[in-house]
């Protein structure tokens, strides 16, 4: 178990992520169609992709993480358009602000600063909450998970943080949706897992798979 999170973790989670999203790329996409316009798998993968564009670029001997996840930051929502690229461009972006500067390693109590930071970027981008069928069904259990995780290594940080953004997304199959154009679906919206929390939930998945 680590008890550091360094920067060629983070690097690590995020090729891993973009790994397994883009394996289940389809699935996301059909999700998508249900209730919106079949495309979430598509762009998924390509913010994904920019954001491991910069990260595979970092000098990490001569970046800290706060500058790293800054810069992953601005590079999805500059290079790449849409709702998706916003969100993790807040996420990045809010966990640079959740981090001290000049660090290379974080500790587990900086690794929970880090998504506590993050959800609270995502937030300034959405007013979506948990219940209304979006991704915040996924990321608000995580980083709650992740903050009450009692342990001081890393990798069980991060891996309750996956299994509640999991459970958090399998819960939207019995959820209507309350947001977006999404929610003109009604009751039609039942019964299908949502695409955005899908994906953040394997992405989440893939963060502790990372550095288990």
């Amino acid at each position: 178990m680590s008890r550091q999170l360094t920067i060629p973790d983070f690097q690590k989670m995020i090729r891993r992520a973009l790994e397994e999203v883009t394996a289940r790329a389809g699935e996301f996409s059909e999700l998508d169609a249900v209730i919106g316009d079949g495309d979430h798998g598509e762009a998924i993968v390509t913010a994904l992709n920019a954001l491991a564009k910069v990260s595979d670029a970092a000098d990490a001997a001569g970046k800290d993480f706060k500058t790293l996840l800054g810069d992953m930051g601005f590079g999805v929502m500059m290079e790449t358009s849409g709702s998706t690229s916003t969100l993790l461009g807040g996420l990045l972006l809010g966990m640079s602000d959740g981090v001290a500067a000049g660090l290379s390693a974080l500790d587990a109590a900086q690794v929970k600063a880090m998504f506590r930071g993050g959800l609270e970027g995502v937030q300034k981008n959405t007013k979506a909450m948990p219940g209304d069928k979006t991704m915040m069904d996924a990321l608000y259990p995580a980083v709650q998970a992740i903050e009450a995780c009692p342990e001081d290594d890393v990798a069980s940080v991060l891996r309750a943080g996956a299994d509640a953004a999991a459970e958090g997304a399998a819960k939207t199959v019995q959820m209507k949706a309350n947001f977006g154009r999404a929610r003109n679906y009604g009751e039609k919206s039942v019964g299908h897992a949502d695409s955005g929390a899908s994906s953040w939930a394997c992405m989440f998945g893939a963060f502790a798979a990372a550095v288990e």
